[in-house]
């Protein structure tokens, strides 16, 4: 397994599926009061560009459930707000902590970082991948529905940073993926020929929402405009209204499906209070599982450091 973890297409099957089990034996501990002291005396970094409520308070429970110790800093609370390369930045704190959690804007950062850094650095978020929620993801598809290379998986709205890790799971988990955008609001090109390249299973990008969800097992939305897009925000409004995932459009999926949302949810857009709220929907669970997932990684790739 590679030393860091910037995107879900780096990886084989067996490797993620292992990170996946593991954190639903740390979830079921959990239940359980099992206190785990494996990571005691371990400190990470959380370097925060973007702000956030799910990544931050998860990553952090994980570690301090671990055994662990967080220290948190936003870009301007370090001197990447000030034009210090990131190079030095990565060969400083490796000296520091055992592992660097990054969310960031472009996918360049992590990369640079992780060129230079002698710990783990973690892609909490970027603009063009979103690894670390898509494995929450899959977790609680496996909870729910337990296999997922015999399921219908169908991803509604932006083709942004969410749908081009979700192109990359389906890739290396081998499962069929369809996807419904807007024209000019597919999934990365570049992410999308790659992934068919390697996937036994068709990675379809369609325009007709209904169409795409048709039959579902899986139906995974997320905001229409990311963080920031919020000057595109009354555009995108007009462009996604038919992406709306509502009870008409859920109807044409399979009575058994579940939806899945990363949250924040903007109720009245891209998901409707009923759905959101209804039976079908898993999204707290969903967000519980970041925790058990962010976890599982930092566990296994800390002390995997340790062992080489």
């Amino acid at each position: 397994m590679k030393n860091h973890l910037l995107a879900l297409g780096d990886f084989t099957k067996d490797e993620l599926r292992s990170l996946i089990d593991r954190a639903l034996i740390l979830k079921a501990e959990n239940k359980r009061g099992v206190h785990h002291q494996q990571l005691a005396g371990r400190k990470i970094c959380l370097l925060f560009e973007k702000p956030s409520t799910r990544t931050r308070v998860s990553f952090e429970a994980g570690m301090y459930g671990l055994g662990g110790q967080v220290i948190f800093m936003s870009a301007k609370e370090s001197q990447l707000g000030r034009g210090e390369p990131l190079k030095d930045t990565a060969r400083v704190l490796s000296r520091y902590v055992d592992a660097i959690v990054v969310r960031t804007f472009g996918q360049d950062v992590v990369e640079e970082l992780a060129r230079y850094a002698t710990v783990p650095v973690i892609n909490a978020l970027t603009d063009l991948h979103h690894p670390c929620q898509v494995l929450s993801d899959l977790m609680t598809v496996i909870e729910e529905k337990e296999a997922l290379e015999s399921l219908k998986t169908v991803w509604i709205g932006d083709g942004n940073n969410m749908a081009n890790s979700w192109v990359e799971a389906a890739s290396v988990f081998g499962f069929p993926l369809t996807l419904a955008c807007p024209a000019g609001f597919s999934p990365n090109e570049a992410i999308l020929e790659k992934a068919r390249v390697r996937s036994p299973h068709p990675i379809v990008v369609l325009r007709d929402p209904a169409e795409a969800i048709r039959g579902a097992d899986v139906v995974n939305v997320d905001v229409w405009a990311s963080m920031g897009q919020e000057a595109e925000q009354e555009q995108r409004l007009g462009l996604f209204q038919a992406y709306q995932l509502n009870a008409a459009l859920l109807a044409k999926a399979s009575k058994k499906a579940i939806v899945l949302h990363c949250l924040p949810a903007h109720r009245g857009e891209e998901i409707t209070e009923d759905v959101l709220e209804g039976p079908q929907s898993v999204v707290f669970e969903q967000a519980e599982n970041k925790m058990h997932i962010h976890a599982a990684i930092l566990e296994s790739f800390i002390l995997r450091k340790d062992a080489e």
